[in-house]
């Protein structure tokens, strides 16, 4: 980690703040957000100096990091092939750039959301996915080329819990990923369409005799030291 202080890029409601504290050996701990209710909420977290509201794509820090660190955040936030030579470009010397991104979009949990409304409501959804999600072989082809490049996935197992009505998976995915798809429809149209999905979520996530499905989920995850 380099000499600046530690950025935690789309610090949400602020949860990893003590954790980033605990690793950063004195340096000040700033959040970053775009949302003004999230800034609200990390507020009142623990591990924090001070917080500043950006749009990613804009920010730009007062002084060189030393740690750049976004968690489940730059997924949302497109043209990663600009936007991440520029945070690398911010760090000090020793810095680290760290990232964490859900890489869940080939999975039936994801693809077959959209898959299913163009084939019965075409044309209704502009194509759509984690806008700023490339394949790995991209990000080392950007960064590894700047300094000390790490690259890896990993697959996590949680349990989802039973849902009454409905598989346990269409209510992991309908208010985050999906929500751009339902809210296109009308209500009619979302009842249908989220019949067909639950049929192929069935089948592609077995319920077990409690209710509850051992959902897989990837991450994916990349560190660059300059």
């Amino acid at each position: 980690m380099g000499a600046g202080d530690v950025y935690d890029l789309g610090c949400g409601n602020g949860a990893l703040g003590e954790a980033l504290r605990a690793r950063a050996g004195g340096r000040k701990v700033i959040g970053v957000d775009a949302s003004p209710a999230m800034l609200e909420k990390a507020r009142n977290a623990k591990g924090y100096d001070s917080f500043s509201q950006a749009d990613f794509a804009e920010w730009t820090p007062a002084r060189a990091p030393g740690l750049i660190f976004s968690n489940a955040a730059l997924h949302w936030v497109g043209h990663h092939e600009k936007l991440l030579p520029k945070l690398a470009r911010m760090l000090s010397k020793g810095g680290t750039l760290a990232v964490q991104m859900p890489h869940q979009n080939k999975a039936p949990s994801h693809r077959v959301w959209l898959s299913l409304v163009e084939e019965m409501f075409p044309g209704r959804v502009e194509k759509m996915g984690t806008p700023g999600v490339m394949a790995p072989v991209k990000y080392d082809e950007l960064l590894s080329g700047m300094g000390q490049f790490r690259l890896w996935e990993t697959e996590y197992y949680q349990r989802l819990m039973a849902e009454p009505g409905s598989h346990p998976v269409r209510r992991f995915t309908e208010s985050t990923y999906a929500r751009p798809v339902l809210e296109a429809l009308d209500e009619d149209e979302k009842a249908a369409l989220i019949k067909r999905y639950e049929e192929a979520m069935h089948a592609a996530y077995p319920v077990r005799k409690d209710g509850s499905v051992l959902f897989p989920f990837r991450r994916m995850f990349f560190t660059l030291s300059v």
